[in-house]
């Protein structure tokens, strides 16, 4: 699988964005996990729902769309931010299982939580609520429905 972002570039985004530790980390390592980061942040974007269609139903992933021939980089930016979330440790699966989850105590401190409106971000499997913010614009209306007569 093709990353939307090469981890070169993601460094360079990296370069001029504070909190990047859990980045930097893997830098000095050179353990390839900045490279499964990108790719496992590229198949959580590829599962969302799109606006438009692929500009080539061959291409392996969701973007470029319309018939542009780059991807946005909104897009890269998310895959950035999904990335990061990632290495520092963000697994989407326990985050939707905390979902379900509305106390937790340890001795006598106990917190509460109000399920009744769970982040949206979360609901759509994207660890990072930055990335989200990239992503949204891009996305169909999920209340939307799309009726079309063939015939």
């Amino acid at each position: 699988m093709t990353p939307y972002i090469s981890v070169e570039d993601a460094q360079d985004y990296f370069d001029d964005r504070l909190n990047t530790g859990a980045w930097d980390v893997h830098s000095v390592t050179g353990d390839g996990d900045q490279e499964k980061a990108l790719k496992q942040a590229t198949r959580i974007i590829n599962r969302l729902n799109f606006i438009g269609s692929k500009t080539d139903d061959a291409q392996e992933n969701q973007f470029p769309r319309g018939g542009d021939t780059e991807i946005p980089e909104d897009i890269e930016i998310a895959c950035c931010e999904i990335a990061i979330a990632l290495l520092d440790g963000v697994d989407p699966d326990i985050e939707m299982e905390n979902l379900n989850m509305t106390t937790q105590a340890y001795g006598q401190t106990s917190t509460s939580y109000d399920r009744t409106n769970p982040a949206e971000h979360i609901l759509a499997g994207v660890p990072s609520a930055t990335a989200w913010r990239y992503l949204k614009p891009y996305l169909r209306d999920s209340r939307q429905v799309n009726v079309s007569r063939v015939s």
